[in-house]
């Protein structure tokens, strides 16, 4: 056939079109973009997860951001296994996609090294104050993460006489009492001598603990333990010193078994937050 006859029948720009046909018959696989097994399995691990601590009822709510993670991570690995939706996204977005996926890896994994350097934090003997910072008080008592920093803090009191020891935290909306009114009642219960106890009633964070906590004391020539859960004292001390706390430890105390992934995800969001509102 003529080229002129075959124009006619078939426009120019037609012809352009490229038509792919699927391969098909044996040895042959379909395309599979990496990381959609790998997203799937985190994704149910994650949607457990957030199961078992709604089961066991520990920490707040928080835990429930777990669902979400494992919700998106289920919803990614679907567009993922996709080759159709996979093929109909620009390559630069696809790009940029990577590129901030990685970025944020980068960011979670630098941070929690700082957090996890301070996991097994032990303070020297001889200081002049200690601080215990507070937590949820329950109608039966401290919770179990509250209970923890107490009975540290106990053990360092007991060792060390002559150290005083402020127990800082306020009453919020879900508690019967301040916190601190019940740290000091727990601590006197433990064998601490009263008059060795000072009472910080006011603070609803981290950063008002370590304020309002140091009015008791000369953050500049004092020697000062701070005393709370070993995933929450790498934030405590980068806090304290930020506020001038020039001669100051931590003592970590453990936390509890399972909880790990929920407080280190959990603290990475306080870091960030910390430092962005210029707290450290």
């Amino acid at each position: 056939m003529r080229r002129g006859k075959f124009e006619e029948l078939i426009p120019r720009e037609r012809s352009r079109r490229v038509i792919r046909l699927e391969k098909r018959g044996k040895g042959q696989k379909k395309k599979r973009f990496p990381g959609a097994a790998v997203f799937c399995i985190l994704g149910i691990g994650c949607l457990i997860y957030c199961g078992g601590i709604a089961i066991l009822g520990f920490g707040t709510w928080f835990f429930l951001i777990w669902g979400c993670l494992g919700l998106m991570c289920l919803v990614l690995a679907a567009i993922l296994r996709s080759e159709g939706l996979m093929a109909a996204i620009p390559g630069w977005i696809k790009g940029l996609c990577c590129g901030i996926f990685l970025a944020g890896l980068l960011l979670f994994g630098t941070v929690e090294g700082m957090i996890l350097s301070q996991y097994t934090a032990q303070a020297k003997p001889g200081a002049d104050y200690c601080i215990v910072l507070g937590a949820q008080w329950k109608t039966t008592g401290p919770s179990e993460v509250l209970r923890r920093r107490l009975d540290k803090a106990a053990a360092y009191l007991m060792e060390n006489p002559d150290t005083k020891v402020i127990v800082s935290g306020g009453q919020g909306s879900n508690e019967i009492m301040p916190e601190a009114a019940g740290m000091r009642d727990y601590l006197v219960n433990a064998g601490i001598e009263e008059e060795r106890i000072l009472v910080e009633d006011r603070s609803s964070n981290t950063y008002e603990n370590l304020i309002f906590s140091g009015e008791f004391l000369d953050p500049v020539n004092a020697k000062v333990v701070i005393v709370t859960n070993n995933f929450h004292v790498f934030r405590a001390l980068g806090i304290a010193r930020k506020q001038g706390y020039a001669n100051v430890e931590g003592l970590a105390a453990s936390s509890v078994l399972g909880m790990g992934p929920n407080n280190l995800l959990r603290e990475f969001l306080g870091v960030l937050k910390d430092f962005i509102v210029g707290n450290l």
